[in-house]
């Protein structure tokens, strides 16, 4: 399907047109057949000439042309691809004519096609001149005309062949990837609920698919395109959606249906401004943005140049690249087109901050995609793929970090950190020689890292060991600094008799206190069976071998007398060995060995 809006001053022939290309009547309410005007959007559609096969199939956005419903036509030339412009031979170009092209130029539309109505009423030659010269200086530029009449039919055919080469040459739409349907509007239905209908510009819908509206999760129970009930429908094309569990007055016109978690929405968006009329400094400050459908009342301020920030009276979901529209609500026009730089702005805070900010602008507009890429990165220092995506920034990697193919990091932070983790983890080490490593979390603080899994990558590339959730230099937590001269004596101790405990006081000349066995036990160098009781590790598996020596069961005296110990040692040695399962208690009296 193609989809192309109408446009042109009010009662110009736009909905007479497009009921006699369709045999359709576009303007739904009583009140617009009444009056002769369309007030609201209309749709209609037709099947072109064309080879058996190709899209021939045109719906038509039909818009209001009056001044007082341009918020209404701004919703129907949003989404649209493609604008059929109309102008009435017998009144030629008008003020509403200028009005519309202005929405049509700040929309960036370049694919369009001129039609002069009322052939039969006037000679459309001075029209089709005066009409072709004010669109070459839009976005749209040279277009064909045709001259038509829809009292008559004449220049009908015409017409229909000239919209089958404007369709042709429309850009294929992107069919896969995520989805954004402006809703421009809902009503319910007896039977199945609420629908929503809207512009699918990109994308494509399904049955069963679940979308975000707003800040909840909705379920698509039915689809509709042209009115025929469809499993699925793919960008571009006009669709109702039957939404499940959403009340009317939930959604309406502005609101969207997006892919999940794939668009963040923003408060703030830099743009690059074209004025209708005059500079940037011309435009008053207070506007309407409008965005697709949405209409948002926004707060301007130039940057320098023809970039701005816009404040967002309402979160949109937007995304770089995005055309929009602002108008002065005050004149009822349109003050500027806009397209958005970044939909995610840095904060503006120190002197000189927005003329910096419009330089950066400037320089990654000229930039390639992988520099504006690098520029995004290095303003965050490390983002997610996955962020940048939602933000419409592409992603494909250059000269970036990339760690576990979900971050990108810049090489200047990236080296930065490793410099930093190397820092914290040395003055650990100075600062607790008994205690050189650095908890991961201690470490992720002090540097500024947003994620652990970011952490432990930077560490490894500094050459920092990781344990237990802990960051060392490597071998620097086995060596214990001041206690190693107390360890050696307290090692020749129990190389000559293993079970031969030091005593507490024995422990402290040696220089080995709390801290220090404490230390000593967390690298493996002793086992304490109790705060003051100190066997070296190979203690245990040595009782054992002495213990399986003994007739089963033994008690507490026979195992102390084969190990050559006192009950200060036995004690806690055999809870020891109970704890970790090598031995069994029978009875209050009686152990063995496991197994045995």
């Amino acid at each position: 399907m193609h989809v192309v809006a109408t446009a042109g001053h009010v009662d110009h022939g736009k909905s007479t047109l497009v009921r006699a290309l369709t045999g359709m009547e576009p303007d739904r309410f009583a009140e617009e057949q009444r009056r002769g005007m369309t007030i609201d959007l209309g749709y209609a559609w037709t099947t072109l000439d064309g080879p058996p096969g190709s899209d021939r199939t045109l719906a038509f956005v039909d818009v209001p042309g009056h001044e007082r419903f341009i918020g209404t036509m701004l919703a129907g030339l949003g989404p649209a691809p493609a604008v059929m412009f109309v102008v009435a031979a017998d009144e030629g170009w008008r003020r509403q004519s200028t009005e519309h092209l202005a929405a049509v130029d700040a929309l960036g539309l370049t694919d369009g096609l001129l039609v002069v109505t009322r052939a039969d009423l006037a000679d459309p030659g001075p029209a089709i001149a005066e009409a072709q010269a004010q669109l070459a200086a839009s976005s749209l530029g040279r277009v064909p005309a045709v001259a038509v009449s829809g009292r008559t039919g004449a220049g009908l055919p015409g017409l229909r062949a000239a919209l089958a080469d404007l369709v042709g040459r429309l850009p294929a739409p992107r069919t896969h990837g995520r989805l954004r349907l402006w809703v421009d509007r809902s009503f319910t239905i007896r039977g199945a609920g609420t629908v929503v209908t809207g512009t699918l510009g990109a994308g494509r819908l399904r049955v069963g698919d679940t979308l975000q509206l707003g800040g909840r999760r909705v379920r698509v129970r039915g689809l509709q395109t042209l009115g025929e009930t469809a499993g699925n429908v793919a960008a571009v094309a006009r669709v109702a959606v039957n939404l499940r569990g959403v009340e009317v007055d939930e959604v309406g016109r502005g609101d969207a249906l997006l892919t999940p978690d794939a668009w963040p929405s923003t408060s703030a968006v830099d743009v690059r401004l074209h004025p209708a009329t005059g500079t940037v400094a011309d435009l008053p400050a207070e506007l309407v943005l409008h965005a697709g459908t949405a209409a948002v009342p926004v707060r301007l301020r130039p940057l320098g140049g023809s970039a701005a920030r816009l404040t967002l009276h309402a979160a949109l979901p937007l995304e770089p690249g995005d055309r929009v529209v602002l108008r002065d609500p005050g004149r009822h026009a349109v003050a500027a087109g806009a397209v958005v730089l970044d939909a995610d702005p840095p904060e503006l805070r120190r002197r000189g901050a927005a003329a910096a900010r419009a330089d950066d602008l400037e320089r990654a507009t000229e930039a390639a995609a992988g520099e504006q890429l690098a520029e995004q990165v290095r303003r965050r220092g490390a983002v997610r793929r996955s962020e940048l995506a939602a933000l419409g920034v592409p992603t494909d990697d250059v000269g970036l970090v990339e760690v576990s193919g979900a971050w990108l990091v810049d090489p200047g932070v990236w080296s930065g950190w490793q410099q930093a983790l190397g820092a914290a983890v040395d003055a650990q080490a100075r600062a607790h020689p008994l205690d050189p490593r650095l908890s991961v979390e201690a470490a992720r603080r002090e540097v500024g890292v947003p994620d652990r899994a970011l952490l432990l990558a930077a560490a490894a590339a500094a050459g920092l060991e990781h344990a237990d959730g802990r960051l060392a230099r490597p071998g620097a937590g086995d060596h214990l600094g001041p206690a190693e001269a107390g360890l050696a004596r307290l090692a020749a101790h129990l190389e000559a008799d293993p079970f031969a405990a030091p005593e507490k006081g024995d422990l402290e000349r040696w220089g080995l206190g709390v801290a220090e066995l404490a230390a000593a036990e967390r690298v493996g160098r002793v086992v304490r069976l109790s705060p003051d009781v100190v066997l070296l590790t190979t203690g245990p598996a040595r009782a054992m071998r002495v213990l399986s020596g003994l007739a089963q069961p033994f008690t507490l005296s026979e195992a102390r007398q084969a190990l050559g110990t006192t009950r200060r040692v036995a004690v806690p040695l055999l809870e020891h060995l109970d704890r970790r399962g090598w031995t069994v208690r029978v009875d209050g009296q009686l152990r063995r060995v496991k197994g045995r």
